[in-house]
């Protein structure tokens, strides 16, 4: 909520303040609700270049009925500190779960959730978010004309956090036309029409702050980042520029409140466009696959490798029987171009790959022992369990980990595959703080068993929400031991 709202009066103001006082704490937050109305920042013209303000007038009127808002109901067991029935936390859910092994007796918990999306299609066919539809049991969208729809997921990508959902609507919808997020230049207006807070059909203007953006989302991170308002319930909700093109999707804030602060992020529409005939036609998207865990060349790795500059990515670890085996890739190398572009820096290369064809017969560039190497490599496919199979993802808590494999296991001495290997530990992190180091195996977060990075991701995220400790259950040698790591706000 904008303090500037004057016509609405304190009352509103007070009621806005409350609605940021219950997202305090928030970092980077995949917004399950997510943009509001700020002012358009403007630098005055300079006198010998005078130049009028753009008018957003026409580009609302445009492309606001393409604009739809989503809202779902999810069905959850309550957890150890569920929230009740009237949205208060429940303070004897880990009683229940701790001593008689199972959830409140309550049962099954209702929550719903707003978000935004538009449309791409004039069959009904809705781009949005897919955290704002991902275990929906209902979802309901309503239309600027106020007509509601029960949808149907069509096909949706967690990796890029992307869902195609569709309507039955009888009459011509109006679309939303797709631009060329590539063209986007830093400092360019761009506008955003979303759901904050459930208000209908609110316009935000700003510029483009930067372009590929990597803020650990996950693997194919490149987002453009705006200070155009983005607030919870802008979630899905179109990036527009001054030609009235769609050239990014909003889907995530950095906050200390819950709230704007001029810092937002879209997903850039051309990612989008790749993926959408198989999220249309498949229901889901199929992944080029390497077979490599990779790190950043740092200067210092750089100088000790003897290479003249920082660039490329390093693999750290070669995956048995993967592609990049069998194409002769080593530990070491330093991959500086894959299918004739150029790999600047290690997250281009999760990306590039990604995007490559199953079965593709690809070239290789990398350094090894200050000479250039040339690998032909026949892309395989991404399975699920090799989600960072082709990246080193660093999370909040500062840790690098990697599933480990039979390959790993036997390198560090283990007698068998379990749990996930710390490949990296931030200085200064909490990892870090709590005494994790590089080669430590980690069994259990939160006591629960962690088999795989996903399984690690989602129970790190449902612990760190609590804002307490996260124990974890870790090997190092011949031994076990826990260690309590407290997110940094």
């Amino acid at each position: 909520m904008e303090r500037k709202n004057r016509l609405l009066g304190p009352v509103v103001l007070l009621i806005g303040l409350f609605l940021s006082s219950l997202f305090v704490g928030a970092q980077f937050q995949s917004s399950f609700l997510d943009s509001s109305s700020h002012a358009a920042q403007t630098a005055p013209s300079s006198p010998s270049r005078q130049q009028a303000l753009p008018d957003f007038t026409a580009l609302a009127k445009q492309l606001s009925p393409a604009v739809v808002n989503i809202s779902t109901t999810q069905v959850s067991e309550a957890g150890p500190m569920g929230p009740g029935p009237f949205g208060e936390q429940d303070p004897f859910g880990e009683f229940w779960r701790r001593f008689f092994g199972g959830p409140s007796p309550r049962g099954p918990q209702r929550q719903k959730s707003l978000g935004s999306g538009f449309i791409i299609d004039r069959d009904g066919s809705i781009l949005t978010n897919n955290h704002v539809v991902e275990n929906a049991q209902k979802i309901v969208v309503k239309l600027a004309d106020e007509r509601e729809y029960e949808a149907k997921v069509v096909g949706r990508d967690q990796k890029t956090d992307i869902a195609v959902i569709k309507i039955n609507a009888r009459n011509n919808l109006p679309v939303a036309s797709f631009g060329d997020s590539d063209r986007l230049e830093v400092g360019e207006w761009v506008m955003a029409i979303g759901n904050p807070f459930g208000l209908d059909h609110t316009v935000t203007a700003g510029i483009v702050s930067a372009k590929g953006r990597v803020i650990g989302q996950g693997p194919y991170d490149s987002f453009i980042q705006t200070d155009a308002s983005i607030n919870p319930g802008n979630s899905g909700g179109p990036l527009i520029n001054l030609r009235g093109e769609v050239v990014g999707i909003n889907t995530a804030i950095f906050s200390r409140t819950g709230g704007n602060i001029g810092i937002g992020f879209a997903i850039p529409i051309n990612l989008v466009k790749e993926l959408l005939p198989q999220l249309k036609g498949r229901g889901k998207v199929t992944r080029g696959y390497l077979g490599v865990l990779i790190q950043k060349v740092t200067p210092e790795i750089a100088e000790s490798l003897g290479l003249e500059k920082a660039r490329g990515a390093l693999v750290a670890s070669v995956s048995k029987d993967g592609p990049a085996e069998r194409a002769g890739v080593k530990v070491g190398d330093v991959i500086v171009e894959f299918d004739g572009k150029e790999i600047k820096d290690s997250n281009d290369l999760p990306l590039v790959v990604a995007r490559t064809a199953v079965n593709k017969a690809a070239r290789l560039k990398v350094l090894r022992d200050k000479r250039e190497v040339m690998l032909s490599v026949t892309v395989g496919e991404l399975k699920e369990e090799e989600v960072v199979a082709s990246a080193a993802e660093k999370g909040d808590l500062g840790l690098t980990v990697q599933r480990v494999t039979p390959q790993v296991a036997e390198s560090l001495g283990l007698e068998k595959a379990e749990g996930l290997v710390v490949t990296g530990v931030e200085p200064g992190s909490a990892g870090d703080e709590a005494g994790l180091r590089r080669g430590d195996v980690i069994l259990e977060v939160d006591r629960k068993p962690v088999k795989t990075v996903a399984e690690y991701r989602k129970v790190v995220g449902e612990a760190s929400k609590r804002g307490k400790g996260i124990l974890f259950l870790v090997r190092r040698g011949e031994s076990t031991l826990f260690l309590a790591l407290k997110p940094q706000p």
